[in-house]
């Protein structure tokens, strides 16, 4: 069976119209698996990008509810540091490649100018299929060695949202 962005997106909205993402995060999760791991889904809406083009692009932005499910293509290795998501959450969910997260405490909230201090508390592998769900203000940080492809579903479009000043401690 071949899976579409737009009966994701349905999918997802019915979820969100029913209850907080708190309470439905899990089946979203759990839903994503079978896009994430629909080789047809992967070749239409995470196709290679071409050198020098943003490895993330918006496949779809709900007009009402707000959420977007974004497209990541990356085709080298790289780390980035902690970070939250502002005042939205997000659901990374792995189509290709393994990606190594890390999950960090708050160990010195933000002062003024300065900025949250994190340690790390877990770090785990993400896999095709996995997919995870990041609440309002939860810091991570994501590496890859290798190539990756991966769904990420946000609670409203992040291109643009300041995030939290956080720096490893």
């Amino acid at each position: 069976m071949t899976h579409k962005i737009e009966v994701l997106a349905e999918e997802i909205r019915a979820l969100l119209s029913a209850r907080a993402v708190d309470a439905c995060a899990k089946d979203i999760c759990t839903l994503l698996r079978g896009y994430l791991l629909d080789d047809s889904f992967r070749a239409e809406y995470l196709p290679d990008r071409a050198p020098g083009v943003h490895p993330r692009e918006v496949l779809f932005e709900d007009p009402d509810l707000g959420f977007c499910i974004c497209g990541h293509v990356y085709g080298d290795a790289a780390e980035t540091g902690p970070h939250d998501h502002g005042p939205s959450w997000a659901i990374y969910g792995q189509a290709e490649g393994e990606t190594v997260m890390t999950d960090w405490r708050i160990s010195k909230a933000a002062e003024g100018r300065a900025p949250a201090l994190v340690e790390p508390e877990r770090k785990y592998t993400l896999t095709p299929g996995d997919a995870h769900f990041y609440g309002v203000g939860a810091v991570h940080s994501p590496m890859r060695a290798a190539p990756t492809r991966l769904l990420r579903v946000e609670g409203a479009n992040l291109d643009g949202v300041k995030r939290s000043p956080i720096e490893a401690a």
